[in-house]
C-alpha cells in the first residue's frame, strides 16, 4: 500500500454499495429473531469498523449508490437492464447499515444521478491534487481505473491491496489500461455489451500489441479471423462500454476533502440500533462503556442470533386430547376455532403411492399443544359414515394469514394439490428444521425427531396398519381409532416447531439458512416435481434390447475363458473361477480371509486380465439395463406422458439433494450407453432442453477457502486449473504439458478435495506409490495455502465436532475422535471435503431460488425441470432460448460473491444428451 505523503494520513474510501452485495452474498444469512435480515448489516458494520481501528487518524467516508436510473442510463438504455430486482432480503438491510453509519459520526455521501464509483473517484482526484493519498475499500475490479501513485485499492473481505504493481499483477495491464479492457470484454452484470467474443486474454494480447483501445480501433483491419470480424462489427459498442466503464472524476459534490471530519458517536442511538438487530457483542460493549439500556418493541434483547435465545419453550401439557370430527358441524366449529391460532399443524393420512397421485385418508390439525383433531375424509366400509367435506377445510388450508406446519411438507403440498388445495405462502417444515440443526444425528422421521426433541416414544404406522401380508388399509380403520394416532402426531409437529425454531435461533447461522434456503426451496423443487421431464419409451426400450443381445455375448465370452458356465453374479463362484482355477493374483481379502472379488479389485484386474474386463462390463451393463432401461419406462406418468422424479432435501449429510422415484442423478454420462440413456430425456415439439453446468465449482470453492495464491490465480486469469496444476507439479510450461499429465494433475485435484492419499493417487493413476508421494509433495508446494486449509480445518474439526460451508451450514463429524484409526481418518478426509460439497449445495440452491423467482415474475416460456448435482436442466420454447441462458447463467454465476469466479456452461438441445 502507498504510504501517506508526507505526515498525512490517508483519505480511506468506502465502497458500501460494493460490500453491501458482498456480505449478503458471501456471509451467512443471519435474521434476527422477528425475521429481519442481519446478514449484510453486521458484514458491512465489521468491515467499518475494522477500517476505523486500521486508520484512527484518517479522513472517512461511506459511499453508496442512490436509488433510481443514472447518466449511464441515459447514455445507454440497457445499461443494468439485466439484473434481476434487489431481493427483498437484502433491501431490507440498507436503511439499518445508513442508520449505523450515522450514528458512528460517519460521513455518507449518496449522490443522485452518478454512481458510487463516480463519487469516489471524483474524492480521489481531489484529495490526490491536494497531496493526500488515498486508500479505497472495495470488492470492485472497475476501480482498478483509478490506481496510481497516490491511490491504492483494499479488498478488505479479503485482505487483498492493489497498488499499481498489484493491478498488473492481477490483470495483466496497467491500471491506465483498465477502461480499455473493460470496454473490449464488456459486463454481463452491467448489461455492457463489449466486443462479442473478446475474453480477458484476448483483451489483453491486443492491449500489449496495439497499447490501447485507439490503437486497436487504428489497426482492426489487421485483426484476422472471426474475431476480427467481430471486432470490426462492434466498433461502436466498443465505444459506448469505454464510456460506460469509466468512473468520472468530476462529480459536482456539496462536499470537499476537508469536510469528511469524523464526528462523536451517538451511543444510546447505536444501542437502539444495535438492540433492535440483536448484536449481542456490540451492545454489550456499548454498555461497558456506560450506555443504558434502551426498550426495543418485540422480543428482548436476550433474544440474539450468536447467543441465547431466551428461556426454551415448554411444550408439554399437562393433559393431551386427540379425537375425531365425524360430524359437519363439529368441523364448522373447528375450522371457526383454528383460524385464530396463527399456527397450525397438518398430519395427512393418505394411501401408500408416488406423492402426486396419493388420495387423502384423512387430515389431523392441531393449533395448541396437547390437542389433535382428525377429520375422516375417505374412510371405506362402516367407518366412510363419519368422511367429511374436503371443502370444509379447503379455506383454512389456503387461509395465508395463518402459518401451517408440516412434517415434510413438500409431500404434504403434493397431497393436498391432488385435491385442488394448495396450501397457503405461511409454512413450517420440521422435518427440515431437524435436518438443518444437525444432518447426521437422527434419521429426521416424526418417531425419532419425537424421541430426540420431546424425549417421547411413539408408536410407528406398522402399529397401525401392520407390514407385509398382514398390512391393511388405514381408510378402513375406526376415525377415533386413527385419531388417536394422526391427531398425536399433529400435535407433536405443532410442539416440535417451537423447540425447533428455539434451538435454530441460539444456533445463528442456522437459523436464516432454514429460512431463506431451505424453505424457499421446497416450493421450487414442488414445481420442478409437478412438472417432470418428457420421457421417450421407445429409445429405452430399444437400448434395453440392444444391451440384453450384448449382455448375452458378454457372458458367452466370459463361459468361453473360464471354461464352463457359472453365476456372475456370485461371489464364491467368481473366487473358484479367479483364484483356484485361472490363478489370478489375489489383491485384497475379505474380512473372512477370502479373496476378493468386490468391484475396485475387478477394476485393477481388468487392466492387465481379459476375464475380469468382461465381468466388469457385462456388471455395469447389467446395472444400467435393470436400473434406467428396463425401469425408467415404467415411471411415466400416463396422465403427463412424463417422469417425476422426487427431489430429497433432507437426506445428504452435506445439504446435496437427492432424487428417487425414480433417481435421475446418477445416471452415467462418462460412457456412451449412459448418454444414450440421457438421449431418451427429450423436450416437448416446439420446445428445447438447456442444461446450466457449474464448471469445475468444488475446486473454485476450494480455492477460495484456502486463499491459496497459486490456484486463486489460475482461475482469476481463465487457466485450465488442470493443466495449470501439471504444470506446477511436473515443473514444465504450460503449453508443454501432455494429455497424461494433465489426467494426473486432475486426479490430484480432485483426490485431495475427497481425502486421497498418495496410496489411493498411486491406485487410481497406476503408479508407484513414491511416485505418488512425490506428486502431492509437489503439490503442496506449489499450493502452499491449500495444505495449510487442509490442516486447519482437520484441527478445527477435532475441536469442535464439526465443520461449516461458507454459508454457514453445519456439517458434524460423529466420528473426528473415534478411537477407530480407521474411523477418525475417514471423518478427517470428510472434514476436507464437507464444506467445499456442501458450499456447492448451498450455492445451487441459492441460484434455484433466484432462478425460479425470475421466471415467475417474467414472461419467458420456460421452466426448470431438474438438478443434477452441479447442473440445472430447464425445457424452453425454442424463442426464448437465448433470453434463458443468458438470465441462467447470470442468476448462477450471481449466487456467491468468492475470490474466484463462478464458470457456468450452458448447452442446448433435442435431448438432455444433445444440451449438455
Amino acid at each position: 500500500m502507498n504510504k501517506a505523503q508526507g505526515n498525512k494520513p490517508p483519505l480511506v474510501l468506502v465502497d458500501g454499495s460494493s460490500y453491501l452485495f458482498r456480505a449478503f452474498h458471501a456471509l451467512p444469512p443471519l435474521v434476527s429473531s422477528r425475521g429481519q435480515h442481519t446478514g449484510a448489516v453486521k458484514g458491512v458494520i465489521n468491515m467499518i469498523r475494522a477500517l476505523l481501528k486500521a486508520y484512527p487518524d484518517s479522513p472517512l467516508a461511506i459511499v453508496f449508490d442512490a436509488k433510481g436510473s443514472t447518466f449511464r442510463n441515459r447514455i445507454y438504455t440497457e445499461y443494468k437492464a439485466n439484473r434481476p430486482p434487489m431481493p427483498d432480503e437484502l433491501r431490507s438491510q440498507i436503511a439499518p447499515i445508513h442508520d449505523i453509519v450515522r450514528a458512528m459520526g460517519l460521513p455518507l455521501l449518496i449522490v443522485d444521478d452518478v454512481e458510487a464509483d463516480d463519487v469516489i473517484g471524483t474524492l480521489a482526484s481531489q484529495a490526490g491534487n491536494s497531496g493526500i493519498s488515498t486508500l479505497i475499500s472495495t470488492g470492485d475490479k472497475d476501480l482498478a481505473q483509478l490506481v496510481n501513485d497516490h491511490v491504492t485499492l483494499m479488498n478488505t473481505m479479503t485482505n487483498e491491496t492493489l497498488d499499481r504493481d498489484g493491478v498488473i499483477g492481477k490483470f495483466g495491464i496497467p491500471p491506465e489500461r483498465i477502461i480499455d479492457f473493460l470496454a473490449l470484454t464488456g459486463d454481463k452484470s452491467d448489461n455492457i455489451p463489449g466486443v462479442p467474443g473478446v475474453g480477458p486474454k484476448t483483451a489483453v494480447k491486443w492491449l500489449e500489441e496495439y497499447g490501447s483501445m485507439e490503437g486497436i480501433i487504428e489497426h482492426a483491419g489487421q485483426i484476422k479471423g472471426k474475431i476480427g470480424e467481430r471486432l470490426r462489427e462492434n466498433l461502436d459498442a466498443l465505444r459506448l462500454s469505454y464510456d460506460l466503464a469509466t468512473i468520472r472524476l468530476d462529480v459536482n459534490l456539496d462536499i470537499a476533502i476537508e469536510d469528511l471530519v469524523k464526528a462523536p458517536p451517538d451511543k444510546p442511538a447505536l444501542h437502539r440500533l444495535f438492540s433492535e438487530l440483536e448484536f449481542k457483542t456490540w451492545i454489550t460493549e456499548l454498555e461497558d462503556q456506560g450506555v443504558q439500556a434502551s426498550a426495543v418493541a418485540g422480543d428482548p434483547v436476550t433474544a440474539d442470533l450468536f447467543g441465547d435465545a431466551g428461556a426454551a419453550p415448554d411444550v408439554n401439557p399437562d393433559t393431551v386430547s386427540y379425537e375425531a370430527v365425524t360430524d359437519a358441524a363439529d368441523l364448522r366449529n373447528l375450522v371457526d376455532s383454528l383460524r385464530n391460532a396463527g399456527r397450525l399443524a397438518v398430519y395427512i393420512e393418505h394411501e401408500d403411492a408416488h406423492p402426486m397421485a396419493a388420495r387423502i385418508t384423512g387430515i389431523a390439525l392441531s393449533g395448541k399443544a396437547g390437542e389433535g383433531r382428525y377429520v375422516p375424509v375417505s374412510h371405506e366400509g362402516d367407518a366412510a359414515a363419519g368422511n367429511q367435506d374436503l371443502s370444509l377445510l379447503k379455506g383454512l388450508l389456503e387461509d395465508e394469514n395463518i402459518t401451517k406446519i408440516a412434517h415434510d411438507l413438500k409431500t404434504v403440498c403434493h397431497v393436498l394439490q391432488n385435491h385442488d388445495i394448495r396450501l397457503a405462502p405461511h409454512k413450517s417444515d420440521v422435518l427440515l428444521a431437524s435436518y438443518v440443526l444437525n444432518s447426521v444425528a437422527i434419521k429426521h422421521q416424526l418417531e425419532d425427531m419425537a424421541r430426540c426433541y420431546l424425549e417421547m416414544d411413539i408408536p410407528g404406522r406398522e402399529s397401525l396398519v401392520g407390514k407385509g401380508r398382514t398390512r391393511i388399509s388405514a381408510a378402513t380403520l375406526d376415525p377415533q381409532e386413527l385419531a388417536r394416532f394422526a391427531g398425536q402426531r399433529a400435535d407433536l409437529i405443532f410442539r416440535l416447531d417451537e423447540v425447533l425454531n428455539h434451538k435454530l435461533r441460539e444456533s445463528g447461522n442456522l437459523l436464516g439458512l432454514y429460512r431463506y434456503y431451505e424453505m424457499p426451496l421446497v416450493p421450487v423443487l414442488q414445481k420442478m416435481e409437478r412438472c417432470g421431464v418428457r420421457l421417450d419409451a421407445e429409445v429405452l426400450n430399444r437400448q434395453s434390447r440392444e444391451l440384453g443381445e450384448r449382455l448375452h455375448e458378454l457372458e458367452q465370452s466370459v463361459y468361453e475363458l473360464a471354461g464352463e458356465s457359472f453365476n456372475l453374479g456370485s461371489p464364491k463362484q467368481l473366487q473358484a473361477i479367479f483364484y483356484d482355477k485361472l490363478k489370478l493374483p489375489v489383491l485384497k481379502k475379505t474380512k473372512t480371509g477370502q479373496a476378493s472379488t468386490a468391484e475396485p479389485v475387478l477394476q485393477e484386474l481388468a487392466q492387465e486380465y481379459e476375464l475380469p474386463r468382461l465381468i466388469v462390463e457385462h456388471r455395469s451393463l447389467s446395472k444400467l439395463k435393470s436400473t434406467y432401461t428396463d425401469k425408467l419406462p415404467a415411471e411415466i406418468n400416463e396422465q403427463t406422458g412424463r417422469v417425476h422424479s422426487n427431489y430429497q432435501q433432507a437426506v445428504a449429510a452435506t445439504g446435496r439433494l437427492s432424487s428417487t422415484e425414480p433417481n435421475l442423478q446418477n445416471i452415467p454420462i462418462r460412457t456412451a450407453e449412459g448418454r444414450r440413456v440421457r438421449q431418451a430425456f427429450i423436450a416437448e415439439p416446439g420446445y428445447r432442453l438447456l442444461a446450466a453446468d457449474y464448471s469445475q465449482v468444488e475446486l473454485r470453492i476450494m480455492a477460495h477457502l484456502s486463499q491459496d495464491r497459486g490456484l486463486v490465480q489460475a482461475f482469476a486469469d481463465g487457466l485450465d486449473v488442470h493443466r495449470a496444476t501439471a504444470a506446477e507439479v511436473f515443473g514444465i510450461e504450460l503449453d508443454d504439458v501432455t494429455a497424461d499429465q494433465r489426467r494426473s494433475a486432475k486426479a490430484i485435484n480432485f483426490g485431495l478435495i475427497y481425502g486421497m492419499s498418495a496410496f489411493g493417487l498411486a491406485n487410481q493413476l497406476g503408479i508407484e506409490r513414491r511416485d505418488a508421494q512425490h506428486y502431492v509433495d509437489r503439490y503442496f508446494e506449489r499450493y502452499p495455502g491449500v495444505r495449510r486449509f487442509m490442516d486447519q480445518t482437520r484441527a478445527l474439526a477435532d475441536e469442535q465436532g464439526y465443520v461449516e460451508t461458507l454459508f454457514g451450514r453445519r456439517l458434524y463429524l460423529p466420528d473426528i475422535r473415534a478411537g477407530n484409526a480407521q474411523l477418525r481418518q475417514a471423518a478427517q478426509r470428510t472434514a476436507i471435503n464437507a464444506p467445499m460439497q456442501g458450499t456447492a449445495a448451498d450455492i445451487i440452491k441459492h441460484a434455484m431460488i433466484d432462478i425460479d423467482h425470475w421466471l415467475e415474475l417474467g414472461d419467458l416460456d420456460a421452466r426448470m425441470l431438474m438438478q443434477v448435482h452441479d447442473e440445472l436442466i430447464f425445457e424452453v420454447a425454442e424463442r426464448d432460448v437465448d433470453l434463458l441462458a443468458d438470465g441462467v447463467r447470470f442468476r448462477m454465476i450471481s449466487a456467491a460473491a468468492m475470490d474466484v469466479p463462478l464458470v457456468v456452461d450452458v448447452g442446448v438441445g433435442a435431448n438432455w444428451d444433445q444440451a449438455h
